[in-house]
């Protein structure tokens, strides 16, 4: 697990539109329509994971002896894996539970903890880098030192062993939004450290220091609304790579705990069953890869939105490439 996209060194402020150019930059965009489609749908269907429960009959956690072929180990009875009328993508090996009903409760857990986690990502990182980046000399390089700290420290094993301490009782969906988003805030306060620097000598900023504005005021009114395009774009990098943090602390059997499922939970157990059942590996890893695929490109799509500068210089480039 990794703390996430680093940002390179000297970023830029993006000069953010209104919100009615960003929208109409991102329906010019096909590639962006389509992602930003796609996550909607595998949002509403998380949130309608029980009424489609309802509808099929079928519950996530409700064993079925009689659907699984015990003499050849548990492998599903019928053909791809189980499908029919009352399965629409077949059973889990082993216990026949219902596959379709578990990759909705599933994509609950995974979509819940990458965006809980990065949001606190993000307060705890904006409040560092601005507090790096606005108070004093020492005070600022203690909280950059500290964000180095956070972001050298091998976030995998601090994640296993934080999780391993914790109560068994602890909600362990909220326990991983915690560890994730604590342990990974150290790249984003970095580029809001690099980004208050870069603004805090603009004119608008000592206007405000000249008319006897503090250095929290100064941080509300004048610098959080000229970070909110490159955070809210950064956050958008963020959610796809908390993804897949969720699926490997899950996949290596400290994320959430049986019977509750999760993608990386599935495809943890789906390994042994590869050969004997294709499909249950392939359909957790498929969905874990189209989320993953459309939150990239629809951060990609907003970086591009939010700077039109950004948006120029890929036509200059392109022009220049086609005169070459």
């Amino acid at each position: 697990m990794t703390n996430g996209p680093v940002p390179t060194a000297g970023v830029t402020t993006p000069a953010a539109g209104t919100a009615r150019q960003v929208r109409r930059r991102l329906r010019g965009r096909p590639s962006a329509v389509t992602a930003a489609a796609v996550l909607a749908l595998l949002v509403l269907l998380a949130l309608a994971a029980p009424l489609f429960a309802q509808l099929t009959g079928q519950d996530p956690n409700t064993y079925h002896d009689d659907l699984v072929d015990s003499a050849r180990g548990g492998v599903p009875l019928g053909s791809f894996g189980g499908i029919s009328a009352d399965h629409w993508l077949g059973v889990e090996p082993g216990t026949g539970r219902d596959l379709f009903t578990r990759l909705l409760y599933g994509a609950r857990i995974s979509l819940l903890v990458a965006v809980g986690a990065t949001a606190v990502q993000v307060l705890v990182g904006v409040a560092a880098g601005l507090a790096a980046g606005l108070g004093h000399r020492l005070a600022g390089a203690l909280v950059a030192r500290l964000t180095d700290v956070m972001i050298a420290l091998p976030m995998l094993v601090l994640a296993i062993a934080l999780t391993a301490v914790v109560p068994p009782g602890f909600p362990r969906p909220l326990l991983l939004i915690l560890v994730i988003g604590l342990l990974g805030w150290g790249t984003t306060a970095r580029m809001v450290r690099a980004q208050t620097l870069t603004l805090r000598g603009l004119d608008f900023v000592e206007a405000a220091r000249l008319s006897g504005n503090g250095t929290l005021r100064i941080a509300r009114r004048e610098l959080l609304p000229s970070l909110a395009a490159p955070v809210i774009t950064y956050a958008a990098i963020l959610v796809p790579s908390n993804i897949v943090a969720e699926a490997s602390l899950s996949f290596l059997g400290i994320g959430v705990k049986p019977p509750t499922p999760s993608w990386g939970q599935m495809l943890s157990s789906a390994q042994t069953w590869f050969r004997a059942d294709p499909a249950y590996v392939l359909l957790p890893a498929g969905l874990l890869f189209v989320t993953v695929l459309a939150f990239t490109v629809l951060g990609d799509a907003l970086r591009t939105a939010l700077d039109p500068r950004e948006a120029s210089r890929l036509r200059v480039g392109t022009g220049k490439e086609r005169t070459t």
